[in-house]
């Protein structure tokens, strides 16, 4: 690394922010690790003087703003925000409730939001940084069993594919981390929750989509040591990609719903394209 940096790493505790915690301080850069229970964060990565290790329920704004506050004062600015944290509620939707709806996208839509807005007031003063979200295939297509997680996915998408015009014009980059299959902790008890089975006409998939989703932790292609190096190497481009693509099974998913697309677009083009006024249509 040419120069140190400081990295703000949500959900550092365990799983894939862990990795990319450890792989920041790894190459000599300055790390802010945070997450709920800073106990179980300290005890993961030990100690060091490039590391601070802060409380972050970031579903909270003021933890938010506190915990930004308190990596100012340590390390006087913040280069990379990597919003990692979230969780899976898995289920049909029509047996998913209204509250675990809610649930599912406050911590993984509203909750890299409020971790952002507090963020962005740092770089915008030092008219530098890159804020790195991490979505999923999930927010490039959806998945039977999988709507409350898509849909907070495709919002973390959309807000970021909006923000980064927004936050450019002050040398701050912006960057969709797309991943796949990744031995992450996302499948554990600990992250996942799922609905539960109320339709009797659900019950047979039900079951057989429950079997499948436990039966993959562990199990999963991607490395997220890898994918963490990955992320470095990205953040040290002077123009970093809007969005990355991780893993061969999301190239993939993308690149099939692309020609899905293409075919839609193909299928209706007529029809699509007589829907301009008629004003327009004459002068065309």
């Amino acid at each position: 690394m040419s120069e140190k940096k400081v990295w703000f790493i949500t959900g550092a505790g365990r799983g894939m922010g862990l990795n990319i915690a450890k792989a920041a301080l790894a190459a000599e850069n300055a790390v802010v690790a945070t997450g709920r229970d800073p106990d179980n964060v300290r005890r993961a990565l030990g100690d060091s003087d490039d590391l601070l290790v802060v409380k972050l329920d970031i579903t909270s704004p003021q933890d938010a703003e506190a915990a930004v506050k308190a990596a100012v004062e340590r390390f006087g600015r913040i280069d990379v925000l990597v919003n990692n944290a979230a969780n899976f509620y898995a289920g049909y939707f029509e047996e998913l409730t209204p509250e675990q709806m809610e649930r599912q996208l406050t911590t993984s839509l509203i909750g890299p939001m409020n971790v952002t807005r507090a963020v962005l007031p740092v770089m915008r003063e030092q008219r530098s940084g890159h804020v790195i979200s991490i979505s999923s295939s999930a927010g490039l297509a959806g998945f039977e069993y999988g709507t409350a997680y898509a849909a907070s996915k495709f919002g973390v998408d959309g807000w970021m594919e909006s923000l980064a015009p927004e936050v450019e014009p002050f040398g701050t980059h912006t960057t969709i981390v797309n991943p796949g299959f990744f031995r992450t902790e996302l499948l554990t008890k600990e992250s996942t929750n799922y609905a539960t089975p109320s339709i009797a006409d659900y019950a047979e998939r039900n079951a057989a989509q429950h079997e499948f989703w436990e039966s993959q932790n562990g199990q999963q292609l991607g490395d997220p040591t890898k994918l963490a190096q990955a992320l470095l190497t990205i953040a040290e481009e002077e123009q970093p990609p809007r969005r990355f693509i991780a893993g061969a099974d999301a190239i993939t998913t993308a690149e099939q719903h692309i020609a899905t697309l293409q075919q839609q677009i193909d299928a209706y083009r007529g029809l699509s394209r007589s829907l301009a006024a008629e004003e327009a249509t004459a002068r065309n």
